[in-house]
């Protein structure tokens, strides 16, 4: 298991930009594949971006594509999401997401991971 602690959140104008992290507990993270979510009121948690456990592969929404840039520094155990041009649709609590994994695979379905965070609420205003 790993405790994930999500930050960077807040509230950005339309076509802000923000960066989010996900600090993890364990000095292990680099066995752990990490995806970020989100999830707006009433609607389901959805895919954002996902890192394998050394940066070898990443995978994006493609919604996000262009704008958002997932990135991890495994010497501080930290996972990251540059967030650039951002909509007011994207207003949403942000979570991060960990699973322990021998490949170099990313993984984009939330029933694969059984560790989250307590998320980051991010308002983007028009």
């Amino acid at each position: 298991q790993v405790q994930l602690v999500e930050s960077g959140g807040g509230l950005v104008q339309a076509g802000g930009s923000l960066r989010l992290s996900c600090a993890a507990s364990r000095s292990t993270f680099s066995n752990y594949a990490v995806g970020w979510f989100r999830q707006a009121p009433g609607k389901e948690r959805v895919f954002v971006a996902a890192i394998s456990r050394r940066s070898d592969n990443t995978n994006y929404a493609d919604s996000v594509k262009g704008r958002f840039t997932i990135s991890r520094d495994n010497a501080k155990n930290t996972v990251y999401l540059q967030m650039n041009s951002l909509k007011p649709e994207e207003a949403a609590v942000y979570y991060c997401a960990a699973r322990f994994t021998t490949t170099d695979n990313y993984y984009d379905l939330v029933s694969r991971y059984a560790n989250w965070g307590q998320g980051t609420q991010v308002t983007v205003s028009s």
